[in-house]
């Protein structure tokens, strides 16, 4: 079978991003398996800890806190993301707050993603702070992408970042303009690789959560 035009379209962009001159941020790891059947087997496993994010805290090392909300804002212990959900990130030693919403989810049988970008804290969690506006340290322009991919016997996980900009400009930094800008092109910059390594290795099995049943 032929691949859908949602796998032709992420072929295409993939051979972008590994391009000389791609700008954005790309992380990739992979997993080859002996035969086809075990390499499907395993991508079923691949997608469920793509899209159960918060198991992504459990992951060992230095690691940043991932917890799912709801549409309304309520913690959730969903196991699947979906559009309209928030992600709250809060960076290992730190207790800054960073919000995320999911824009876009996708599965098909070898390849899954979702999409996320920076957003003010949802609404019941202001009032639970007396309005206290949190957001991210990119511009709301930003995304994030995260993905997974079959191909024969290969599994494929990747985050991708596009219009990665400091948000530190005017209203929408929420009063963090000096902070965002030194956790975006310093801190975050650096930990990116370690993050973003590890959450890629997990997805393709070549790292696993603390006590981990998938």
């Amino acid at each position: 079978m032929g691949l859908t035009d949602f796998l032709q379209k992420i072929k295409h962009e993939w051979e972008v991003l590994q391009g000389e001159n791609a700008k954005d941020k790309f992380f990739y790891n992979e997993n080859t398996y002996p035969d086809e059947a075990t390499a499907r087997q395993e991508f079923a496993r691949t997608k469920q800890k793509l899209f159960d994010v918060n198991r992504w805290t459990s992951l060992p090392g230095i690691n940043s806190t991932f917890q799912l909300y709801d549409q309304q804002g309520h913690p959730s212990e969903a196991t699947k993301v979906q559009v309209g959900d928030y992600m709250q990130i809060i960076l290992p030693a730190t207790a800054i707050e960073n919000w995320v919403t999911v824009v876009e989810v996708v599965e098909e049988e070898d390849a899954a993603q979702f999409i996320v970008r920076p957003c003010p804290k949802p609404e019941i969690q202001k009032d639970a702070l007396d309005g206290e506006e949190v957001k991210h340290f990119f511009t709301e322009e930003a995304t994030s992408t995260f993905r997974v991919i079959r191909e024969g016997t290969k599994i494929m996980g990747m985050e991708i970042g596009r219009d990665e900009k400091p948000n530190n400009q005017g209203d929408q930094a929420g009063g963090r303009g000096v902070l965002n800008t030194l956790i975006s092109a310093g801190g975050w910059a650096g930990f990116q690789d370690m993050q973003w390594g590890k959450i890629t290795r997990y997805y393709v099995h070549l790292e696993e959560t603390s006590g981990s049943k998938i």
